[in-house]
């Protein structure tokens, strides 16, 4: 007989560097609504309903590693996980909802969780999440060396509902005064042409998109078609070093330090999305998804916390994370509602400026209900 337990408790460091210790979770307690089960070969003790099946899409991420393998389990579900590039899982979610659970991007999520009737509700799981002021590259041609110099100039991005380029043309619409209006807008594959928005959309007034579909954004940037593109992935011809191309913002790292700081916005990219005839007819499967998802990551962070052995092929990778903690707190990759409220919020409000979501909505309106309850023991 073994004792199997779920947590979701936070990391924290002790000591001036030398050692790191990590919590362990008590085997037979109770952490963020996930009870402890009593386990003989395979069989849960004390009786157990039948679980309900799940299929699930996301890309490969760490921090979802052993809920995908079976490390961990979300207490009455089994699931059939589909890992594939997350472009692919999010086309044909979006187009076929061809999985019960998905990873998808917040600005296409944004669009159909505003649908009337939508069929979709959100789980406060976060894929990934990344700062962007690195997406800007430049044409030097175009004489653009600062923000205010974007007014009046071609920008071109993969799709209008691209999460990087909403949050970057966000900030530049909010905080930058290049308002929307202003800027020549194109859309095109980033890297090869063809590519085409999932989602449907409804332009704010004065706001048009130049469609491009025998060009990539590379090519048009490096020919100087587009003087500038905010992209997640770098273009083929910054990688190649053309030598045109260039960063807007080669300082970017320090950019985001400072706006992380005084924003408390640390922009999410892509979260977890359900099909909501599944909570609809089990109200409980949206929890304890979510304390499964939140199990790996502890665990995911755990390794990557732990000096003893070389767990990612990188130096310092411990130490570096240490760090990080200074800046996020205990769990630096947290999920949740209230934990990301200010990056939720400002998400929700660009997308409905652009044209994306149907309607401006609140954290609270994109997740089912009572998802997050407190549960303290």
């Amino acid at each position: 007989m073994i004792a199997e337990s779920g947590s979701s408790a936070g990391l924290r460091g002790e000591g001036n560097g030398a050692g790191y210790e990590v919590s362990k979770p008590c085997a037979l307690c109770f952490y963020a609504g996930q009870s402890s089960r009593l386990v003989n070969n395979g069989n849960v003790l004390g009786g157990a309903m039948n679980p309900i099946k799940l299929s699930i899409a996301t890309t490969d991420y760490d921090h979802f590693r052993d809920f995908r393998t079976g490390a961990v389990r979300a207490e009455g579900i089994d699931h059939s996980w589909s890992m594939l590039s997350h472009h692919e899982v999010f086309a044909r979610f979006t187009a076929n909802r061809e999985w019960d659970v998905a990873e998808l991007s917040l600005a296409k999520f944004s669009t159909q969780v505003t649908r009337e009737d939508s069929d979709i509700v959100g789980l406060p799981v976060i894929c990934s999440r990344l700062f962007r002021f690195s997406s800007f590259y430049v044409n030097k041609n175009a004489g653009i060396k600062t923000v205010d110099d974007l007014k009046g100039k071609r920008i071109g991005s993969p799709e209008w509902a691209h999460s990087a380029a909403v949050y970057m043309r966000g900030w530049m619409h909010n905080e930058c005064g290049v308002k929307l209006p202003e800027v020549h807008w194109y859309q095109a594959g980033a890297n090869a042409p063809g590519r085409t928005e999932k989602v449907e959309l409804n332009l704010p007034p004065g706001v048009e998109i130049t469609r491009v579909e025998d060009k990539s954004l590379s090519e048009m940037l490096a020919s100087g078609e587009i003087d500038c593109a905010i992209i997640a992935r770098p273009p083929t011809c910054f990688i190649e070093g053309h030598p045109d191309v260039e960063r807007l913002f080669p300082n970017y790292l320090e950019m985001e330090e400072e706006y992380y700081a005084r924003t408390k916005v640390w922009p999410i990219m892509h979260i977890i999305a359900m099909q909501k005839r599944i909570v609809d007819e089990n109200p409980w499967v949206a929890r304890n998804l979510y304390n499964a998802f939140n199990e790996s990551k502890r665990r995911s962070l755990e390794r990557m916390f732990d000096p003893a052995v070389s767990r990612y092929p990188l130096p310092w990778v411990p130490t570096y994370a240490r760090k990080m903690q200074e800046t996020f707190g205990d769990d630096p990759f947290p999920f949740g509602i209230e934990e990301n409220r200010p990056t939720w919020e400002q998400m929700l409000l660009y997308t409905y400026q652009q044209g994306i979501a149907h309607k401006h909505v609140e954290p609270e309106d994109v997740f089912q209900k009572g998802v997050m309850t407190k549960v303290v023991v």
